[in-house]
């Protein structure tokens, strides 16, 4: 009777710590990315000047080595850091389906062209 008492105990301690140890992992994956994602942190939008909006985002991502945040289809993304270095910002795709990508003269940026002529300027701070 007592060696069957002991058993439950035991096996009721043994669940306890179980139940400890999936809620602490839990708790250590909340706000962990995944390896090779990004997130938008914050999204500024500024349009008081007429035709113009000017918008600043932040991005959180978790890149593999010998990858840095960059954009892709106008999303952040994990891009080659060969890409940031040489600043070939159109290598990383950073425009929609049938937009056209132009370098900016002082490589500071990129254009997205529009089929209809509108363009969207992105300049890397």
């Amino acid at each position: 009777m007592q060696l069957l008492k002991a058993l439950w105990a035991l096996a009721g301690a043994a669940l306890c710590c179980f139940l400890v140890l999936v809620i602490h992992a839990q708790f250590l994956k909340e706000g962990q990315l995944a390896a090779g994602t990004c997130e938008i942190v914050t999204l500024d939008r500024d349009s008081s000047q007429p035709r113009r909006t000017i918008a600043r985002q932040t991005a959180r991502c978790a890149c593999r080595k010998g990858q840095i945040a960059g954009t892709t289809r106008a999303r952040p993304a994990c891009v080659d850091a060969r890409i940031i270095r040489t600043k070939q910002w159109c290598d990383m795709r950073p425009c929609l389906e049938g937009e056209g990508c132009d370098l900016l003269i002082n490589r500071s940026g990129w254009t997205c062209t529009q089929p209809g002529g509108r363009i969207k300027t992105t300049t890397v701070s």
